[in-house]
């Protein structure tokens, strides 16, 4: 496996694996940034039903990722994975793009003089959430994979840490586009051109990610890691009733030819699943080297999953970062397409493209972070944030951001109540850029939080688990975009907060409630970071010392 990886991988790989990383996601961004949009003025869906569609949406490209990092892991391989995916998300952003492009698929327009617009016929739906549904699979099952066989070019942690800040940069420079021409081509030009162009930036990731494939280092598969997983918990489980022994000799330490790992005794912490590494009578002599998994397993595989269990209670704290982030990205269009958006008296901001701040932010950051903030930490203070310091910093930034949208809120809304704005869905006199600020703070944010996040975990994980570690992050922005929809759906049954109107709504006390749900959550991350210990203390090291500055 190591000559394969010498001969292969490196950073030869990263023009084919970031340019084709770059068109896929551009082909995500031009029909996902703007579908809220496209439901309300193409299918007359309801502004609310349309957000929560859009968080549905987001949440599962979200969760996706996590199913095509078990299958990558378990069989068929990153690259295999991603030429396939990608595959799939044509075919749905060409369905998006037929239904645009034929009358016959989509309902017809409001006409001013009716007072009721048609709703879209079954096929119409049949045909929309087809193309939505296989849009979101293919996105999904590009985003973690292909995001853990660039970093699998890789054997030295400062060169994927130098990985991960490129790839961050890069997606979100990508995305600024989708959120700007793109949305501007959907909303000024045609759907059918803007989706259009999504598919053919779609096969053009695919083709530049085919053409690199003899340069790339694809690790063997040689059995799935989630069966040592289950070997763990079945064999500990069996053993439940079995006194713990202290002696290292006791415990099943075989290791595999690969296995790098120095340490013969489990560790003390979860104790109970050290059963599984426990010698019993009945399980094997210490000769044979081919006990059954099942009753048995090694202290490797033991203390790999403990590694998987320690990390789940900081990776919970994140879930509400994200979804204060889902419930933002939705509401901040809702608000905006009731605002002064124009910037002459020809040409007027897109109401979804404000979102667009956040990744022009988020990218600025990481450049300004990796240039420059990281050089300056270590030449004058000799020291480097951690991952878990950097994601510190990201709750902090959130929570800010949530607070600022609340005043903000309340301004927009005392406006429209002042000008008498309330029986009508008008637009407020009062500039969309109001909005610049908290979306700013949210882009920081999410430079300090998310490459934290995607480090971490990789770093800390197994290594026949990468992928499903950089496919955490993903999950955690699922489950996000879940919540957030169902807490919108929530808070307008049972208050008149998030009326189809928001003119009429009290959105303001929505952002004051992430607030103090924020600063709960905060205290409960920084109890789970005081306490946790960096497993692979060598990595971390390597990357303190190094930091991410380019050779």
């Amino acid at each position: 496996m190591e000559t394969s990886h010498i001969n292969r991988g490196g950073w030869i790989t990263f023009p084919f694996i970031i340019a084709s990383t770059a068109a896929l996601s551009l082909a995500a961004g031009g029909w996902m940034y703007n579908l809220m949009v496209y439901l309300i003025q193409e299918f007359h869906i309801n502004s609310i039903d349309a957000a929560l569609i859009f968080n549905l949406v987001n949440g599962c490209t979200s969760l996706i990722p996590v199913i095509a990092a078990i299958v990558s892991d378990s069989f068929l391989g990153c690259y295999t994975v991603v030429w396939i995916s990608s595959f799939v998300s044509f075919l749905g952003i060409n369905l998006l793009f037929l239904i645009s492009s034929l009358r016959a698929l989509r309902p017809e327009p409001c006409h001013e003089l009716e007072s009721l617009c048609k709703s879209p016929t079954n096929l119409q739906f049949t045909a929309l959430y087809t193309g939505i549904i296989l849009a979101s699979i293919g996105t999904g099952g590009v985003r973690s994979t292909i995001t853990t066989m660039g970093a699998d070019q890789f054997t030295k942690p400062k060169d994927q840490q130098i990985y991960f800040d490129r790839y961050f940069v890069a997606t979100n420079l990508v995305s600024v586009i989708a959120s700007t021409a793109m949305i501007y081509i959907e909303d000024n030009v045609s759907w059918a051109i803007g989706f259009g162009l999504s598919a053919f930036a779609n096969l053009l990731g695919s083709v530049i990610f085919l053409l690199g494939s003899r340069f790339y280092y694809r690790p063997n598969l040689d059995k799935s890691p989630y069966t040592d997983i289950a070997h763990v918990i079945v064999a500990a489980t069996r053993k439940w009733n079995v006194p713990l022994s202290s002696k290292s000799e006791d415990y099943n330490c075989c290791h595999d030819a690969d296995t790098k790992k120095i340490n013969i005794a489990p560790t003390k912490t979860l104790r109970f699943l050290n059963r599984a590494a426990l010698i019993t009578n009945c399980d094997f002599n210490l000769e044979d080297s081919n006990a059954d998994p099942w009753k048995t397993c090694t202290v490797t595989q033991v203390e790999e999953l403990k590694t998987v269990i320690k990390i789940f209670p900081i990776w919970f704290s994140n879930i509400f970062l994200g979804t204060a982030i889902g419930i933002q990205s939705s509401l901040v269009v809702l608000q905006s397409l009731t605002m002064d958006r124009g910037i002459s008296h020809h040409f007027k901001i897109p109401a979804a493209s404000i979102l667009v701040f956040v990744l022009i932010f988020t990218a600025i950051s990481l450049t300004v972070f990796d240039k420059f903030l990281m050089p300056a930490c270590r030449k004058i203070f000799n020291l480097t944030p951690s991952p878990l310091q950097r994601i510190g910093i990201g709750h902090v930034l959130i929570i800010m951001t949530m607070a600022i949208s609340a005043v903000v809120e309340t301004k927009r809304l005392s406006l429209a109540k002042s000008d008498k704005l309330l029986e009508h869905s008008m637009v407020v006199p009062m500039s969309v850029f109001w909005l610049v600020p908290q979306l700013a703070i949210t882009g920081i944010g999410n430079a300090f939080q998310f490459p934290g996040q995607v480090t971490l975990y990789y770093q800390e994980f197994p290594t026949s688990l990468k992928s499903m570690s950089t496919a955490l992050n993903h999950l955690v922005i699922a489950i996000s975009f879940f919540m957030s929809s169902a807490l919108i759906d929530f808070v307008r049954k049972v208050t008149s907060w998030l009326p189809d109107n928001i003119n009429k709504g009290k959105l303001h006390n929505v952002y004051w409630v992430l607030v103090l749900i924020g600063v709960i959550n905060f205290s409960y991350y920084l109890a789970c970071a005081s306490l946790y210990k960096y497993q692979n203390v060598q990595k971390v090291e390597e990357n303190l010392g190094s930091g991410s500055g380019h050779d």
